[in-house]
């Protein structure tokens, strides 16, 4: 599998010190999971017609480097607060590219 980009939309109060609270907290977040090995870029957006709806991207080298940075006790403290307050939707993407087969949920074979 290639890179795997995650996006997480989260809702933010009207209340400027809502957006200012936030804002810290995500990217304090986004510091948290720029350290982990396999962490390749992230940004940090706010959507232009609605103030309230924010955005935090990431991309990995893998799955696995995800997965891994989650589990690293800063980002425990750090990042996984801020991930819980996200809009529930799926959020891992694999890339896509030429005609590679895509990702399928299918078993997996024990060996």
């Amino acid at each position: 599998m290639d890179e795997l980009i995650v996006v997480n939309r989260f809702r933010v109060g009207e209340d400027p010190l809502d957006a200012a609270a936030f804002r810290t907290d995500v990217h304090a977040a986004l510091g948290a999971l720029a350290a982990r090995p396999g962490y390749v870029s992230g940004r940090v957006g706010c959507n232009v017609d609605d103030p309230g709806l924010w955005l935090l991207t990431t991309t990995w080298a893998n799955p696995g480097s995800y997965r891994r940075a989650l589990s690293a006790y800063d980002v425990k403290l750090t990042a996984v607060p801020l991930l819980s307050r996200a809009v529930d939707e799926p959020s891992a993407l694999e890339t896509v590219t030429g005609e590679k087969p895509l990702n399928r949920q299918v078993p997996r074979e024990l060996d």
